[in-house]
């Protein structure tokens, strides 16, 4: 929601996008409730090793943009999830900071995995999936520095 007469560039970079509900109601609160879903898991992850919180509040703002102008809102503005939103709408940028957070974390929970008791494949499968998330989230462009 653009507020009126915002003209500094700071304002301007905390301005959501056009919001574009869907229509149908049911289709509505159904994104709603996955927006909310995936905030929750989004701030879980926060504090859970293994637990991705990017992808899920990237998850959250588009489910939020199609169905909560209120709560879309409030993400794009939040200092903490507010900037992955931006950055993510601005080019599919992940912020370096972003990048080591989520290597260092993969990194814990791969040697946890490793040292657990748990079928070979179980710990090949997921640090396979990790590698490939990290390849993948490496080769993301990082956002341009600030003037």
């Amino acid at each position: 929601m653009n507020e009126p007469g915002a003209s500094s560039p700071a304002l301007q970079e905390a301005q959501t996008p056009a919001y574009c509900p869907i229509r149908s109601p049911v289709l509505r609160w159904l994104l709603l409730l996955a927006a909310v879903a995936c905030l929750a898991m989004g701030i879980i992850g926060i504090f859970v090793p293994g637990l991705p919180t990017t992808v899920f509040i990237l998850m959250a703002g588009a489910c939020a943009a199609r169905s909560s102008a209120r709560l879309h809102g409030w993400l794009w503005r939040h200092r903490l999830f507010g900037g992955m939103l931006r950055n993510w709408a601005a080019g599919g940028f992940v912020s370096r900071k972003a990048k080591w957070s989520a290597s260092i974390t993969m990194a814990v929970c791969a040697v946890i995995m490793l040292l657990v008791p748990a079928p070979g494949w179980a710990k090949l499968l997921s640090i396979s999936c990790m590698a490939c998330v990290l390849a993948w989230l490496w080769c993301r462009p990082e956002p341009p520095a600030p003037r």
